[in-house]
């Protein structure tokens, strides 16, 4: 019973849950950043273990950019299954990289682009599209996958903005995920960069 009324309660207020799963996300993410997530649950990680998770999430956008396309294609052809599998598939996706990246993050450090100015300003440029988009994109994907998980697919097309939310979503994050896959090619393949250990990282050392 408290199972079936949560989900009614999820189905009425879909923006409530989304604004509720959005400031959690946002705060999990700037904790880690400044330090207020305490430090002890992350790793204490070794350069080559940054390098390794940064390999990987690479790998995990990469894979989620094709995987959103496909999405894409089979909606626009009408196949809802595939394209429901496609989108939870993607969501889950963004989850395995949420982890990593706080891990790397949280255990380890970032990376600072080194290298020519005519590539380092534009580097900066597609870089801040890339952050832009992916924390506009947080609320919009969370909308659209709560709409999507709480409906039935003619629920959906007549009684709810999922198409046109699902829209945007898809489109912003495939392209925060494409700049991220390439601003990771030019840091860590074409051009150099300097390692900056987190305030995190640091304090677990420390200890």
């Amino acid at each position: 019973m408290a199972t079936a009324s949560a989900d009614i309660s999820l189905k009425r207020h879909p923006l409530a849950a989304t604004i509720i799963l959005s400031v959690v996300g946002y705060a999990v993410v700037i904790g880690t950043f400044i330090g207020i997530v305490p430090a002890q649950i992350y790793p204490d990680l070794s350069l080559p273990e940054v390098n390794l998770i940064s390999d990987a999430i690479a790998v995990v956008n990469a894979v989620n950019v094709l995987v959103i396309l496909a999405g894409w294609r089979w909606i626009r052809r009408n196949e809802v299954r595939k394209h429901a599998a496609a989108m939870l598939t993607s969501f889950g996706l963004i989850l395995v990289f949420l982890v990593l990246y706080l891990t790397k993050i949280g255990g380890g450090g970032t990376k600072e682009f080194v290298g020519p100015a005519m590539v380092y300003y534009p580097y900066l440029g597609m870089l801040a599209i890339h952050i832009t988009l992916s924390i506009i994109s947080v609320p919009v994907v969370l909308y659209a996958i709560v709409l999507g998980i709480t409906h039935t697919p003619q629920e959906l097309r007549e009684q709810t903005p999922h198409r046109r939310v699902g829209r945007i979503a898809a489109s912003a994050w495939a392209l925060s995920l494409t700049l991220g896959v390439v601003a990771y090619v030019l840091l860590n393949h074409a051009f150099g960069w300097e390692y900056i250990e987190s305030g995190a990282a640091m304090l677990v050392n420390a200890l």
